[in-house]
C-alpha cells in the first residue's frame, strides 16, 4: 500500500518501536521507503504523538550512522512526550537507504533532505525544525539557507568546513591515499578502510556553510564539547557568529564528540528538545 505526493512514491508500514535503554515506552511508528529526485530509495521513519499535531522536528544523522541513532531515538522520546513528530531517515548509502556509501557527497544528502521537507509539507506538517549532528548538521544549515518553510534548527556539534575538518583529521598522506585509493580510514574505529571517492572530498569545498549561515534568521541552537575531538571548536564559534537571527550556543566542558558521559548526552538531547518545543510551539 503506498500514496502518492507529487512525483514522490510513498511505501510505508507500522512497525513497533523500542526505545532505548531506560526509555520503556512503545511506540506505533510509520515506516516509509520513497525516492528523490535522482530515483535512489530513501529508508525513513515518521513518529507521531497520540494527539494530532502539524508540528515536526526533521532529523539529520551523521557522518556512517542511520536513522536509528541513540540521538534519533532518544529525542524522538522527548518530542513525542511533548506532542511533535519527528521524521528520521537515511542519507545516501547507510542505513537502509539506496546506494553505495562510496558515492555520497554533501550535495547529495542536501537534495535527499530537500525531498524530504518536499514530503513532509505534502503531509501536512507546517512548522518545521531541523535537527542536525555533526555531518548531519552541514547539511541542515545548508538546507535551512535554502528554504524559509524551517522555522528553527537545533545543531549538535555541526561540522560547518568539513573539507578542513578531514584535513585535520587525516593530515596530507591520508590525504594523498584516499585521491590515490577512494578509500579513508575507518573513523568508528574498524580496521577496514571505508570506500568513499575523493569526489566527496572535492565537493566539500563548494559545500562550506558559513556564507549560507549568515542569510538563516531563525532561531537556532549549537550543543558541542569543548572536548570534541573531530569537529574544532572555533567552527561553531565562528558558526554563531554569522547566523544572522536569534542564535545560543551551548557549550559542555566534559563532552566529547560522542557525548559519550550519560550526563552529557542527558543535558545534549534535553536541550535541543526543549529549544525544539519552545520554537515550534
Amino acid at each position: 500500500m503506498g500514496r502518492t505526493y507529487g512525483l514522490l512514491k510513498v511505501l510505508h508500514t507500522k512497525i513497533p518501536f523500542t526505545l532505548p535503554a531506560g526509555l520503556n515506552d512503545y511506540l506505533m511508528e510509520e515506516a516509509l521507503t520513497f525516492r528523490d529526485r535522482h530515483g535512489h530509495g530513501i529508508a525513513a521513519i515518521l513518529s507521531a504523538p497520540d494527539v494530532p499535531t502539524t508540528r515536526l522536528a526533521v532529523l539529520c544523522h551523521g557522518f556512517l550512522s542511520s536513522k536509528n541513532s541513540t540521538t534519533n531515538k532518544t529525542l524522538t522520546h522527548l518530542l513525542n512526550e511533548r506532542g511533535l513528530a519527528t521524521f528520521r531517515f537515511d542519507f545516501f548509502g547507510q542505513g537502509d537507504s539506496d546506494g553505495p556509501f562510496e558515492e555520497l557527497t554533501t550535495t547529495l544528502a542536501v537534495h535527499q533532505t530537500e525531498t524530504v521537507l518536499d514530503l513532509v509539507t505534502a503531509r501536512g506538517y507546517d512548522r518545521i525544525g531541523l535537527v542536525g549532528s555533526s555531518f548531519g548538521g552541514l547539511v541542515a544549515i545548508l538546507t535551512a539557507a535554502q528554504h524559509q518553510e524551517i522555522v528553527c534548527l537545533a545543531l549538535k556539534c555541526p561540522v560547518v568546513d568539513f573539507a578542513e575538518e578531514l584535513r585535520l583529521t587525516f593530515g596530507p598522506e591520508e590525504l594523498a591515499q584516499w585521491k590515490e585509493t577512494d578509500t579513508i580510514p575507518n573513523i568508528l574505529g574498524g580496521l577496514d578502510r571505508v570506500r568513499l571517492r575523493h569526489a566527496f572530498y572535492e565537493d566539500c569545498f563548494r559545500q562550506i556553510a558559513y556564507g549560507p549561515a549568515e542569510r538563516i534568521t531563525v532561531p537556532t541552537l549549537i550543543v558541542q564539547g569543548e572536548r570534541d575531538e573531530c569537529v574544532p571548536l572555533h567552527q561553531s564559534l565562528r558558526l554563531r557568529d554569522a547566523l544572522a537571527g536569534l542564535k545560543k550556543l551551548v557549550l559542555l566542558p566534559e563532552a566529547d564528540h560522542q557525548f559519550t558521559r550519560r550526563e552529557d548526552f542527558h543535558q545534549m538531547t534535553t536541550t535541543i528538545s526543549e529549544w525544539l518545543f519552545t520554537h515550534l510551539t
